[in-house]
């Protein structure tokens, strides 16, 4: 039995309108390249609305990659969500994927996050998803105990798997370079790592080093800008250049050592228009990047 996604019928009813639109207007790749660094977005940071209008403001901000988060398809009812795992129609992502080329946006990876009890089945399900949407890089926030049974899928659906880092230090969470290094030990070349140099910073590490050390096994980058976590409390996310990140340090290595990693932003702070504060963060990017 389908369920139904966070995309209705309507809303992808609506997203086959835009594309047939865009299909005949001017629908031509957007770039987003500058200084040699692909810049894009995540689409969480647009959680405030649906996928096609998540996708038209990406468009009017001038992002020609985009990582899709899970949160835009998925059912909007928690009880719904099980199923969905292991049955929502795959039809429906590549009607998605054919959306972001309509839109001259490059659907670059799609962010599914698996917890430690879900099922095999789950967790494949997944990589079908991401297989459907046309990517080769699944990003997840998952534990560190998991990253053997996630391995065996991105092995077998040739898919890259980057593991997404926070800054909480809990047990089994990926927080720390250990953390990375106990997961990519014996592993396939497809467990990867998703760096969030905030997160990265916020629990005391140098993403700048890590970067540098480890690119070769870095699926995307999240961008954005934290405080260090002081006293047992999480440092906040503030608009870029505020913190402690070293932004500018991040996109220059990857402008010099011309790293072929996306730099997707992820608006996580608190701003008065989406539209507006991501904009904000492009224009932050491309002036360091000039």
């Amino acid at each position: 039995m389908s369920v139904n996604l966070m995309l209705s019928r309507r809303d992808l009813g609506k997203l086959a309108l835009s594309s047939a639109a865009a299909a005949l207007g001017s629908a031509a790749r957007i770039d987003s390249t500058f200084g040699g660094v692909r810049v894009g977005v995540q689409t969480y940071s647009f959680r405030d609305r649906p996928l096609d209008e998540a996708i038209a403001a990406m468009r009017t901000i001038g992002f020609g990659y985009a990582e899709l988060s899970a949160r835009h398809v998925q059912p909007g009812d928690p009880a719904a969500e099980r199923e969905w795992r292991t049955a929502a129609p795959l039809e429906d992502f590549r009607r998605v994927r054919r959306t972001f080329d309509d839109a001259g946006i490059v659907l670059y990876a799609y962010t599914y996050n698996i917890r430690e009890d879900f099922t095999d089945d789950e967790i494949e399900y997944g990589f079908k998803m991401a297989r459907s949407l046309g990517v080769n890089r699944l990003n997840s926030s998952a534990k560190v105990s998991s990253a053997a049974r996630v391995d065996r899928f991105a092995q077998a659906y040739k898919i890259q798997a980057g593991m997404h880092n926070h800054a909480s230090m809990a047990p089994n969470e990926f927080s720390t370079p250990a953390d990375f290094k106990k997961a990519m030990e014996g592993r396939s070349r497809y467990l990867c790592m998703n760096l969030d140099i905030g997160h990265f910073t916020a629990a005391g590490f140098d993403p700048v080093s890590f970067l540098e050390e480890n690119h070769h096994r870095i699926t995307t980058l999240h961008v954005k800008d934290r405080k260090r976590n002081r006293d047992g409390e999480q440092g906040e996310n503030v608009p870029l250049g505020q913190g402690d990140t070293p932004v500018k340090e991040v996109l220059r290595l990857m402008k010099r050592k011309k790293y072929p990693i996306p730099a997707m932003i992820e608006y996580e702070y608190r701003g008065a228009d989406t539209i507006v504060e991501v904009r904000r963060c492009l224009d932050y990017i491309k002036d360091v990047l000039a």
